[in-house]
């Protein structure tokens, strides 16, 4: 038997929701539970040729099932003695699903342990059984969109088999020439002759303490 069946039934284990430290779980399991996969396609249509269905993979699994909570405890069938009032129950059930942080489903005794939203809760009472609430809910599983960054393992494992493109930026540079000044320089590259201490101040090692004493064949950066 695979760690998660379509279909689970007669199978001793505690359902659970989990908010962040909030854990409620479930006072009678549930006789089945259904977890759907579909794959995502696309469909082109091509003149002369009919239509085309694309890959797209995975779709986010959805989860259903259906049970009540009991009014009264019964060791037949409820999984813990000290459940709770159905209201209160199906109260707590309405702020998961308003809830808009996923859910942790988990199924002891099983591998299901996976984030969730809550999507829809059905709630029905039936006559002749007074303080029972009958449900019934819908969850499909969450996937986190933000994209994960590259341990430095892997980007060093990565770069051994391609060229990553070098996006830091470099300054221009400028080669003196004779007759140069700096203030010619500013006023040829920068468009101000008044900047020339802004490029100073970036080839002080270079030019040395005297700003006007600039050689041809030096290479300055500009700013």
């Amino acid at each position: 038997m695979s760690v998660i069946e379509d279909q689970v039934k007669g199978i001793e284990m505690d359902f659970t929701l989990k908010d962040g430290t909030t854990s409620f779980q479930f006072p009678v399991n549930p006789e089945e539970l259904n977890i759907s996969r579909t794959k995502g396609y696309e469909t082109i249509q091509m003149l002369e040729h009919g239509e085309f269905d694309f890959a797209q993979g995975e779709r986010v699994k959805e989860i259903t099932f259906s049970s009540f909570f009991p009014k009264e405890y019964d060791a037949s069938y409820c999984t813990y003695a000290d459940i709770p009032d159905p209201r209160v129950a199906m109260n707590i059930l309405n702020t998961f699903l308003v809830s808009k942080k996923p859910l942790r489903f988990i199924i002891t005794n099983t591998g299901v342990n996976v984030p969730v939203y809550l999507v829809s809760h059905n709630t029905t009472f039936r006559g002749g059984e007074s303080g029972d609430i009958y449900f019934d809910l819908t969850m499909r599983t969450w996937r986190d969109s933000k994209v994960e960054k590259m341990s430095a393992k892997t980007a060093g494992q990565a770069g051994k088999t391609n060229t990553r493109t070098d996006l830091k930026k470099t300054n221009k540079t400028y080669i003196v020439k004779s007759g140069d000044s700096l203030s010619k320089i500013a006023k040829l590259e920068l468009g101000s002759s008044s900047k020339w201490n802004e490029i100073y101040k970036l080839n002080t090692k270079t030019i040395g303490s005297d700003p006007n004493r600039i050689k041809p064949g030096q290479k300055l950066v500009m700013p």
